[in-house]
């Protein structure tokens, strides 16, 4: 039931560019009110939000090289 929702979802956002930058910058946005609110552990929204705007985190390649030693 939910991955034919998920598949719906991904979908439409992809088809969507402008929704996909909108939802990213939301989810930016609800991340970082979170980091300085007592909500902190929606904080990981925010790094969401940047992977669908397409912001690597700088250090994700050196953690997976680190992995695979």
């Amino acid at each position: 039931m939910f991955t034919n929702l998920f598949e719906t979802v991904k979908k439409y956002i992809h088809d969507r560019p402008k929704t996909k930058k909108v939802v990213g910058v939301i989810l930016i946005l609800v991340g970082l009110a979170a980091f300085f609110t007592p909500l902190t552990p929606g904080s990981w929204l925010a790094i969401i939000g940047l992977e669908l705007l397409g912001v690597r985190i700088l250090f994700f390649d050196k953690f997976k090289f680190w992995k695979k030693k």
